[in-house]
């Protein structure tokens, strides 16, 4: 018992020494203003296809996008004045390309501004391919091929809101489904993945370790 009590005397008393290190070394950032570009964090980069009104083609790239839970959900956040906003509430469908780190041009491209009257010319020359349950169209060559149907907007995030679908039909690139018959690191060395860090620079990811969850623990 007396050990026992010793332990965790010990353990306060180097928690207390690690908080007042901690303390010391970090650095108030002014939440009066946005923080996102203060340090790097890891996201992913995706190509969100719409429809405009006259039935052509939009495509954005999106980071703050991700699965929304363990079910076949998906959001990104967004403006609600962009057309991708304007678009989905239209037509109440989407579809999403998770891109590799080959194509970050054509993900910098398709953020390139629309001329007058509202086209946005350059993505006529990129290369797509239709998709089959929802109106839209996928960037050719990208991994993960996600098509949408509208779930719901929530807004009140500042200037922004979250839009978000249900995953109807989902299709991927054979190099990058998991298989049991192949290492995990091994996948992701032979077929790299792409990783945003915004506000300006990305990483091609090629080598991972496994996460060492605790054992019996349950998703």
């Amino acid at each position: 018992m007396k050990l026992g009590k010793y332990a965790r005397d010990l353990r306060a008393e180097v928690s207390a020494v690690n908080e007042s290190k901690t303390v010391k070394e970090i650095v108030e950032l002014d939440a009066e203003k946005p923080i996102w570009d203060r340090c790097f964090m890891v996201a992913p980069l995706v190509l969100v296809g719409t429809r405009d009104e006259d039935g052509s083609l939009d495509l954005a790239p999106k980071h703050m996008a991700f699965p929304m839970g363990w079910q076949n959900y998906f959001g990104f956040v967004c403006s609600p004045s962009h057309l991708t906003h304007i678009n989905i509430e239209r037509t109440g469908e989407f579809t999403v390309s998770y891109t590799r780190p080959s194509q970050v041009l054509y993900a910098s491209l398709a953020a390139s501004p629309r001329y007058e009257g509202g086209a946005k010319t350059v993505l006529q020359s990129f290369p797509t391919f239709p998709a089959k349950k929802v109106d839209g169209e996928f960037i050719e060559d990208a991994y993960l091929f996600l098509e949408c149907k509208h779930h719901k907007t929530i807004g009140g995030f500042g200037e922004n809101c979250l839009i978000t679908g249900e995953v109807v039909a989902a299709y991927a690139h054979p190099d990058y489904i998991r298989s049991s018959e192949l290492d995990d690191q091994e996948l992701i060395h032979d077929a790299p993945l792409l990783a945003y860090l915004p506000p300006s620079r990305f990483a091609t990811i090629t080598r991972s370790n496994a996460f060492p969850f605790p054992a019996h623990m349950k998703r």
